[in-house]
């Protein structure tokens, strides 16, 4: 035993079945024959020699070498001398002789940038006070509840008068009961790993292990964590296990040679993104990235994890250009197999670990059975990002709505495949970037209706089968992009459609919650069923939203363009009284006012193939949702 390191963690490690492998590597406090210090290990199979380098001695690690332990290439030293919350570095001596300056890449905690180094860990003191929530946990059903996600970028969320990021702590302070008030379950924060490139936003990692400290020390971020938990709310992190950035200080070529990365350039380069894949073959790289999954379940409580960039991991040829050489796997296909069985692999042990985690597959592919369990052949997540359904919309969205029934399969398409996968619908960060424009520049028409048709793309979204996520700053209706180096457009709320639409969203979020029938039955085909999917000519649609109990329902009426529309006729399943319960052209939301404030009673006739219908007004550019009132309900009325 060298360090209190057991041979069967090593091998494990060397398996690609060590799912704690952060506690064998990396830099940490032990007792060691009586006496405290760190332990250092690092893998490095192809150096000669390693030392550890830092302010502690003056970056001269004569004294401080590492000494190999395993044929593999595992270095382990223990020094009693090094203080607490120091850079450090590793200095790798490769096999030609070149010496490197490298992070360690299990450290828990790194400088701030522009700094590269890694600092030698201070012990958590954190005390947990989620106990009440991870209980409550253990009962949720994630594909039976409302799940409305608000996703941030915490760097452009808020920042303070002279241009600085706010702590995790005061974050805390601000963003959390914000997002409470607004009626979010969830949020969602861009990459919080280390990485060195503010305009990244994350997505470009060196330090897997440290949560980044652009905004405060480690368990401050756990406080973070903690209080969205005191507010039932839970907190999914962006992970990206597909790539990595090629800064000389990180992962690229640890020990000279490729190390996480594949050795041949043509499976490794992601040439669009400057960036490195991880070889997903190699078991030491799967014991890391495992780990890392597991490790901000365990010592962050994050809830669930967003999976970026799945498509790029699963085939050989996503980043390929006209003219590059295409590669293959050994059936000739262009599937990354390695890959595939790294994802079931990593579905697998995060569930065998984390039952209630939320395991989100943020995929642009077409491939199916992503939300299928392993043993059926599937790739294991809980749920996958509906890509699909995002595109179409915002392509119908953009059209005039003269044009718009044109392109009427854009708007009914996704209920095709809708329940082939346990899907989420996204507005995220992703479209309102690089030249995208906002969401509400995006809408065509003068500013009323671009307001209106805003209103009617997060309503539609909401009725909609699936789970939701909103982009920060889609509340607030803002006209310019996402600005990744300045705060939101606070100032907006100073003006009327704009406070009007941070309105809407909270209303609309909280009738979400209200109403089971937008969430119990998402992903199966009982929850929903169009009344009308076909007139194409006045480009308005109705279904129906149902919940398990299969009497509660919703009918759901959207008119795509901007004409009122009288006495219109839509079907319903039972005789009763029809009331409209949340109408997105209501004044207070901005709109023009064209609500249905009288009982509708049903008509004894077929329309749409059920057996009755109602005549309503259908606002302009709007969705307006009815339902029929309970008999008990109109009895306890009459008698008030």
């Amino acid at each position: 035993m060298h360090y209190n390191i057991s041979e069967r963690d090593i091998f494990l490690f060397h398996q690609g079945t060590n799912y704690h492998s952060h506690q064998l590597l990396g830099c940490h406090h032990i007792d060691w024959k009586d006496t405290h210090g760190y332990r250092f290990a690092v893998w490095a199979p192809n150096a000669k020699e390693i030392r550890v380098v830092g302010d502690f001695n003056q970056w001269n690690g004569s004294a401080y070498s590492l000494k190999r332990i395993t044929e593999e290439g595992l270095w382990v030293g223990f020094f009693t001398d090094i203080p607490e919350n120091l850079p450090y570095k590793y200095e790798i001596v490769t096999s030609n002789s070149h010496v490197l300056l490298k992070a360690d890449p299990y450290a828990l905690q790194s400088e701030l940038r522009p700094a590269t180094a890694s600092l030698t860990p201070i012990s958590s003191v954190y005390d947990w006070n989620d106990q009440q929530w991870q209980e409550k946990k253990k009962k949720f059903d994630a594909y039976k509840s409302p799940v409305s996600i608000y996703e941030v970028h915490l760097g452009s969320w808020k920042t303070k008068e002279d241009g600085e990021f706010y702590t995790y702590r005061e974050l805390a302070g601000e963003l959390i009961p914000y997002v409470k008030s607004l009626g979010y379950t969830h949020i969602e924060l861009l990459p919080l790993a280390e990485h060195p490139f503010d305009l990244s936003w994350g997505y470009q990692i060196t330090g897997y292990f440290s949560v980044t400290s652009r905004y405060g020390p480690r368990d401050d971020f756990k406080y973070f964590v903690d209080e969205c938990h005191r507010h039932n709310i839970g907190v999914i992190m962006d992970w990206v296990p597909g790539h990595f950035c090629k800064d000389d200080f990180a992962l690229r070529e640890f020990d000279g040679e490729p190390l996480y990365e594949y050795a041949d350039p043509r499976k490794a380069e992601k040439k669009s993104w400057g960036t490195l894949t991880f070889d997903f073959g190699r078991p030491e790289v799967q014991s890391f990235l495992i780990s890392n999954a597991l490790f901000w379940f365990q010592e962050y409580h994050i809830d669930g994890i967003r999976v970026d960039a799945v498509a790029s991991m699963l085939y050989l040829n996503f980043d390929k250009y006209d003219g590059d050489e295409k590669i293959y796997n050994s059936f000739g296909g262009e599937e990354n197999l390695e890959a595939y069985a790294f994802i079931r692999k990593l579905n697998e042990i995060v569930f065998s670990y984390e039952p209630t985690a939320l395991m989100m597959a943020e995929d642009s592919s077409d491939l199916p059975l992503v939300t299928a369990p392993t043993y059926a052949g599937g790739l294991g997540f809980n749920f996958k990002w509906n890509m699909g359904w995002m595109n179409d919309m915002l392509k119908f969205m953009e059209k005039d709505p003269i044009h718009r029934k044109w392109h009427h399969n854009l708007l009914t398409f996704s209920f095709m495949y809708t329940h082939s996968e346990n899907f989420l619908l996204p507005l995220s960060h992703d479209e309102v970037v690089h030249g995208k424009k906002s969401l509400l520049n995006k809408m065509p028409g003068d500013q009323w209706q671009q307001f209106a048709n805003l209103r009617l793309l997060y309503g539609y979204m909401m009725a909609h089968p699936g789970k939701k996520l909103l982009f920060m700053g889609g509340e607030l209706a803002q006209y310019a992009e996402w600005k990744d180096k300045e705060q939101l457009d606070w100032h907006l709320l100073d003006y009327p459609l704009h406070e009007a639409m941070f309105t809407y969203v909270k209303a609309l979020n909280h009738f979400y919650l209200d109403n089971t029938e937008l969430y119990e039955l998402d992903h199966h085909s009982e929850g929903f069923e169009w009344i009308d999917p076909h007139n194409v000519d006045q480009s308005i649609v109705a279904f129906r939203r149902r919940s398990s109990n299969q009497e509660d329902e919703l009918i759901i009426v959207c008119n795509f363009t901007p004409n009122v529309c009288y006495d219109y006729k839509i079907g319903v399943p039972a005789p009763g009284t029809y009331v409209e319960v949340f109408n997105s052209d209501a004044a207070e939301f901005g709109g023009s006012g064209q609500i249905n404030e009288a009982d509708h009673f049903s008509i004894p006739k077929k329309w749409h193939t059920l057996p009755q219908h109602i005549k309503i007004k259908v606002p302009p550019l709007a969705i307006a949702v009815f339902k029929r009132k309970n008999t008990i309900n109109m009895t306890e009325e009459v008698m008030e």
